[in-house]
């Protein structure tokens, strides 16, 4: 597989990357696969060459990052793989389990250290974002994670791009390390971000890592009933508008006259936009995973590009 730098930085990654939050513990979530079922997926990932696998301290309340850790460990040297991580979601019932203070940063940090069974995280991440974070101290204690050896790169999910833009100028004045990714959700029925967030990244070389490509299965068949769709909350709240059904509609009329499966024309989609470095797909069988790596073979043409396009509607800002 192609790899590409990430953002303005050396380090290279695969053109797809592997999430986690599907391997863990099924007490968690129904649809997960425990450490025996997660094998064969990380397997066939690492034989496609995937070499970036991000997780999060939150998916299983740290099984996943276990269970990761313990599969690349087994399956790959450590120097070959980019592990990703992130913090910021609750990890118990205290005020500081949570959040961006330096306090959780810092304790958070140790235990996906243990957790994944390694000396050093390569892209930490910030998670479900909270608005009321002081940036600065957050910066700040990522850039003393980084120094310290534990980091080596550091990233963002989700958050409004004036506040990403507060983080990355305070870093940059301040000579440190600084956000080098953006994992942001991305697909063809969710273009929020092309407003101010991605156009913010593309300028400023952070590269983006978009995750649910597929609009979390909505996008292979919007009628698709899985034990997934059965309790994942978002698919429900981010999908299914009119105007959503008629771009898998459209999606799926390309698909045909492709040969190959809507998913796979949405992961094409995603990883041809200006600044994309490797959507994250999520995968339950070796078999998904060889799909997905097919897709970065597809090349849509310019009419194909504009009939998935054209049916887009934009939420509401306010």
């Amino acid at each position: 597989m192609d790899t590409v730098r990430l953002g303005r930085t050396n380090l290279k990654v695969s053109r797809l990357a592997l999430g986690a939050m599907g391997m863990g513990d099924a007490s968690w979530r129904s649809w997960v696969l425990d450490e025996t079922a997660s094998r064969p997926v990380v397997a066939a990932a690492l034989e496609a060459g995937i070499n970036l696998f991000d997780t999060c301290d939150f998916y299983s309340l740290g099984r996943s990052e276990e269970v990761l850790g313990k599969l690349l460990g087994g399956m790959a040297g450590r120097d070959e793989v980019i592990i990703a991580t992130k913090v910021g979601n609750p990890m118990g019932r205290g005020a500081n389990n949570r959040g961006y203070s330096r306090k959780h940063i810092l304790d958070a940090c140790d235990a996906s250290l243990r957790r994944l069974g390694t000396d050093y995280i390569d892209l930490y991440q910030t998670h479900i974002w909270d608005p009321d974070t002081d940036i600065e101290e957050m910066v700040d204690a990522f850039a003393d994670l980084v120094r310290a050896g534990k980091v080596r790169y550091v990233g963002a999910t989700d958050m409004p791009a004036w506040q990403f833009a507060k983080a990355i100028y305070h870093a940059r004045h301040h000579g440190l390390p600084g956000f080098v990714s953006m994992q942001n959700h991305y697909n063809l029925v969710w273009r929020e971000h092309e407003r101010e967030l991605i156009p913010l990244c593309r300028a400023e070389g952070i590269g983006l890592i978009p995750y649910s490509p597929m609009a979390r299965g909505f996008l292979c068949d919007p009628d698709r009933q899985t034990l997934r769709s059965g309790d994942d909350e978002y698919a429900d709240l981010w999908y299914g508008r009119p105007e959503d059904r008629a771009v898998a509609a459209r999606l799926a009329d390309v698909a045909s006259a492709r040969g190959v499966k809507p998913g796979q024309v949405a992961i094409a989609w995603v990883a041809a936009q200006p600044g994309v470095a490797a959507p994250v797909i999520g995968a339950n069988s070796a078999e998904q995973v060889a799909d997905a790596v097919a897709a970065l073979d597809l090349i849509l043409d310019d009419d194909e590009t504009a009939l998935l396009a054209s049916v887009y509607l934009p939420r509401p800002t306010g």
